[in-house]
């Protein structure tokens, strides 16, 4: 049974940092590419970092220079650290972990940036 169970969501105030946290079970984490996507109300699911396999990496461009995606294989978890946080991230993140055809979602975590 895969489950994502992501963590580190919460109300911070402009300009400041969160850390997403995402523990996966019941895959064999290192060969899986590990993403996180985020849904403002009312917008499509969009993503926000993906980090393969290999460590090849990629940002939305909203996010870059901002956000840092890693992982920890030994630990079977990937990391979202978020600096420098805008209203406009507010959303909930959602932990996504894929290899080839199978893909899972982990339940989602509410970030929210607000003065």
């Amino acid at each position: 049974q895969v489950q994502l169970v992501e963590s580190g969501g919460g109300l911070v105030q402009p300009g400041g940092s969160l850390r997403l946290s995402c523990a996966a079970s019941g895959i064999t984490f290192s060969i899986y590419a590990m993403g996180w996507y985020r849904q403002a109300p009312g917008k499509p699911r969009e993503l926000v970092a993906q980090i393969t396999a290999g460590g090849s990496i990629n940002y939305a461009d909203s996010v870059k220079g901002r956000f840092t995606i890693s992982r920890d294989n030994a630990k079977n978890t990937v990391y979202l650290q978020m600096n420098n946080l805008k209203p406009e991230d507010t959303a909930v993140y959602y932990c996504n972990a894929n290899w080839y055809k199978l893909t899972n979602w982990g339940q989602g975590t509410q970030v929210t940036v607000s003065s």
